[in-house]
């Protein structure tokens, strides 16, 4: 039997067209998110007509954009049943680590209109979302809850994933009180606490977004050895922790903001604590990298960047820490361990 042809490489023109049009397929994969479609499609194939009506959408304008994810790898499709493949199943809102939450969110308007103008940012130096909606991004979601709470499950997704590598990567077991700071619902803290049996745990965000750890830490068994606070890590973090934990948080800020964070991590942290910051850390070169393209989203919604080893070592630095190692992990992520200086 001859060996299976390998498909013929696109054309350059056939790629950047692929390129270009991206921003279609981010919505029409933000359509199955958005009205749960992959929820339905979990007990089976299910026809266009079929999943419309229990969402209330137009059958035939549904079928165009089911019909188009099924030539993505996103869905499958045998005659007019449309299906989820290994990737669609992740956006399902029950599987652990779903998308489901953060492809919703990327085209809702406040997070989906900043990237009209990345031109602006690119010309100005700047964020796009202060100036288009007059204030930061946090700022915002403070004040508009549900589309905070879709941000916040998708956070917890993205939190799921990264920790299910950090426990293969890193060992958890020695530290007794462990703080996750910006932890969001603690999707981090309640998986590092399953595998450190012996360890406490406090989650510490803004006071709307703690309020809904309480639940999930109950919910997991925790509630004995873990605890949600609220506060600004602006201003200050909770005090006596033996590892502080702080994923995506300081890629979010400029080197001023996030230099602020540190310095209230580092007069909460004692001598002998650990400090684990995790983040994408920016490879040198230009290989492919998810890094490099999540740099554009800090650019444009937050003033924040992806980072270099170098530039995360001087970060600390400036803060009061030396960087003792970085940790790679089977994901995007590396975990940057540092220690007060």
């Amino acid at each position: 039997m001859p060996a299976p042809q390998s498909p013929e490489p696109l054309p350059p023109h056939a790629v950047l067209m692929q390129l270009v049009f991206g921003k279609l397929v981010t919505q029409a994969v933000s359509v199955v998110a958005r009205f749960k479609l992959a929820d339905q499609m979990a007990a089976g194939p299910k026809t266009a007509a079929e999943l419309a009506s229990a969402a209330g959408l137009n059958a035939n304008h549904l079928y165009r954009v089911l019909r188009a994810l099924a030539g993505l790898g996103v869905l499958s499709a045998e005659g007019e049943r449309f299906a989820l493949t290994p990737v669609g199943e992740f956006l399902r809102s029950d599987v652990p680590g779903s998308m489901r939450a953060i492809a919703t969110y990327v085209c809702d308007p406040w997070s989906w209109k900043p990237w009209g103008d990345l031109a602006g940012s690119v010309k100005a130096g700047a964020p796009v979302f202060d100036r288009m909606f007059g204030e930061g991004v946090f700022d915002y979601l403070a004040k508009h809850p549900d589309e905070a709470a879709t941000f916040n499950e998708g956070m917890t997704g993205f939190s799921q994933q990264a920790a299910a590598t950090m426990l293969k990567a890193y060992d958890f077991t020695p530290f007794g009180t462990i703080v996750d700071v910006g932890g969001g619902h603690g999707a981090i803290l309640r998986a590092v606490l399953g595998a450190a049996p012996s360890a406490r745990g406090i989650v510490f965000d803004a006071p709307q977004v703690a309020a809904g750890a309480d639940e999930p830490i109950r919910a997991a068994g925790l509630a004995d050895r873990c605890k949600a606070e609220g506060g600004d890590f602006f201003q200050s973090v909770p005090a006596g922790g033996d590892l502080y934990i702080l994923k995506h948080i300081i890629h979010d800020w400029n080197d001023a903001k996030a230099t602020q964070i540190l310095k209230s991590v580092r007069a909460a942290i004692p001598a002998t604590g650990k400090l684990l910051l995790v983040e994408m850390v920016v490879p040198p070169g230009f290989a492919p990298h998810f890094a490099h393209v999540l740099d554009l989203e800090m650019m444009v919604v937050c003033d924040g960047k992806e980072r270099t080893e170098q530039e995360y070592r001087e970060l600390l630095a400036r803060a009061g820490f030396r960087l003792t190692r970085i940790v790679p992990t089977e994901g995007p992520h590396g975990l940057i361990e540092a220690e007060p200086v």
